[in-house]
């Protein structure tokens, strides 16, 4: 449904005089998929998502959204695809419904205003202002609009920010249901869970491209597991059974690419000393420890 190759985006000239956001991107996301890109302030997401919405053309480098380029089809392609900008600036003296009945009206077939409302749960502020709404009903009406016209492919940038932890998992559970129902959705944000959460895909951008792609959990492999326990008083920590552990009196802490592995050996080799080791923490890396490792080697 998207299929990125050789992307580029440039502001300004040539040379020293210009900057290039976006420096040679590949990628697809296939119909029916959650697909979140991810990256720091600065990484080129908004620069990428733009064009893929048909908002600007590529500097270099071809992109496809249903198959069709969506800046010089963009007529073609808007029918079918829903977007959720950062920040709608609506009209606030509207109130919820009309600014829903208005943009409903700019589209094919969209749904009843009240059904658009009710999916983000805004249909009893259906009268209420817009500039009377909290941040968070703002951003829900932001995603009503970005449904209203039943789309096939949806571009949700930062769908989530402003929204109370309540208000933030009934947003997720609505793009799963979504998805389930089969749109393709492409989603940038900066809560790693909600990536985590929502994405059958995803990919890190540093500086314009991507460092890193895969599911989340191929994505976490890249980074070993880590094993934390404090040992016995009396308990030399020469005598573990693991290399390269950083010791800290008695607390031990070590990394390993095989977890089950390292973790059932130093599990027997305590059972067979009839030690007690205290605290045991053994994980995988997250996504978040993926993410701040990227980010700090941009520095």
């Amino acid at each position: 449904m998207i299929d990125v190759r050789g992307l580029r985006r440039r502001y300004g000239p040539r040379g020293e005089g210009g900057f290039d956001a976006v420096r040679g991107l590949d990628f697809s996301v296939r119909g029916g998929e959650v697909f979140a890109l991810l990256g720091t302030n600065g990484a080129g997401k908004t620069s990428t998502v733009e064009v893929l919405e048909g908002l600007a053309p590529p500097t270099e480098g071809t992109v496809r959204v249903m198959g069709r380029d969506p800046y010089r089809e963009r007529a073609e392609v808007r029918r079918h695809t829903g977007v959720m900008l950062q920040e709608g600036g609506f009209p606030s003296d509207l109130t919820v419904a009309e600014t829903a009945r208005m943009w409903a009206d700019s589209l094919t077939a969209a749904r009843p205003v009240a059904e658009a409302l009710d999916l983000v749960d805004l249909g009893h502020r259906a009268t209420v202002r817009v500039k009377q709404l909290s941040g968070g009903e703002r951003r829900r009406l932001d995603l009503a609009l970005a449904l209203a016209g039943r789309p096939r492919v949806l571009f949700l940038d930062e769908p989530t920010t402003g929204l109370d932890p309540q208000a933030r998992h009934t947003t997720w559970q609505l793009v799963q249901q979504l998805r389930d129902e089969g749109a393709t959705i492409l989603l940038t944000t900066h809560y790693l869970e909600e990536a985590e959460t929502l994405a059958d895909r995803l990919a890190i951008m540093r500086a314009g491209q991507i460092v890193l792609a895969g599911t989340p959990g191929e994505v976490t492999a890249a980074l070993p597991s880590r094993i934390r326990f404090t040992l016995p008083d009396g308990v030399d920590p020469a005598v573990l059974p693991v290399g390269g552990a950083v010791v800290r009196g008695q607390e031990i802490e070590f990394e390993t690419p095989d977890l089950q592995t390292s973790l059932t050996d130093l599990l027997v080799w305590a059972r067979d000393r009839r030690l007690e080791l205290g605290g045991i923490d053994a994980r995988s890396a997250s996504l978040e420890d993926v993410f701040l490792a990227v980010a700090e080697e941009a520095r």
